[in-house]
């Protein structure tokens, strides 16, 4: 049975818990924690969870998870405006991040409550199952990534570069922009925001059946759609304490080649684009 590592940065004194494993600073307000896989080369999975800041995401070639954990209030430099003038005496560099480790599943979170704190993971290039999500002051970027995507964000953007595989993202306040290296041909996706634009490009030998949303903009796509004219509206009435209502919700369906796996897309505020990889 393989233990369970668990590496914690806290503050400026760095523990290390039941497995001992290389860490070392970066600089003063940055620390890295270097997670080894009990499996290298094997498939792997990664959750990260911040409650405010970003977190960016890349590939490169190597074994070990490699997470640098920075201070957002310090990285950005800011100052609250009450305090402009004055000396800071609470630390400038205090951080709180937690990484476990157990049978190639990592787990990164933070216990900082609404303390910024932005993370750049670097991850092995074998196919990885990832969630990642931030709530507050900060947007998620990933690149270079092969797997099984799943990313949420509220207030922020999402942007997925060069990704293969397959995607589940969504924010409240932010753009999602997703660009395909390759996808899994079998694997339904869906990509939404409440206020921004949606803007996904796949390989140009997608198959797919498409459901499509934007309640106040257009939809635009260079990939030959056919469109279900027949398909209605769903309306629905309600009756409440003498009060009427009628709801009209309006999808796009259509089929690219032929149709295949389910893509929704959907926002409120902004427009959608289904690029094709030119």
């Amino acid at each position: 049975m393989k233990r369970t590592k668990t590496i914690k940065i806290g503050g400026v004194l760095i523990l290390i818990l039941l497995l001992s494993t290389r860490i070392w600073a970066q600089s003063s307000n940055s620390e890295q924690l270097v997670v080894p896989l009990s499996d290298p080369g094997k498939p792997y999975k990664l959750n990260a969870h911040l409650v405010s800041g970003s977190i960016t995401l890349v590939s490169y070639e190597g074994k070990d998870i490699l997470i640098d954990a920075q201070s957002g209030d310090e990285k950005s430099g800011r100052v609250k405006e009450a305090a402009i003038g004055m000396r800071r005496l609470s630390p400038a560099n205090s951080l709180d991040v937690t990484a476990e480790e157990n049978n190639n599943q990592v787990n990164i979170h933070s216990s900082m409550g609404n303390k910024n704190i932005n993370l750049t993971i670097k991850v092995p290039r074998n196919d990885v199952k990832l969630k990642l999500n931030t709530v507050n002051n900060g947007d998620i970027n990933v690149s270079n990534v092969s797997g099984e995507l799943e990313v949420t964000n509220v207030n922020g953007s999402i942007k997925l570069n060069n990704v293969s595989g397959s995607v589940v993202a969504n924010t409240v306040n932010g753009e999602v922009n997703v660009k395909f290296k390759a996808i899994d041909p079998k694997a339904a996706m869906a990509f939404s925001t409440l206020n921004g634009n949606v803007d996904v490009t796949f390989p140009a030998t997608l198959k797919a059946n498409v459901k499509l949303k934007s309640d106040r903009g257009d939809i635009y796509t260079d990939f030959d759609v056919v469109t279900n004219t027949q398909q209605k509206p769903a309306v629905s009435r309600n009756n409440k304490a003498g009060m009427y209502s009628l709801k009209i919700d309006d999808w796009v369906y259509g089929k690219i080649e032929g149709g295949g796996p389910e893509m929704m897309m959907k926002n409120m505020n902004g427009n959608i684009y289904i690029r094709k990889t030119k």
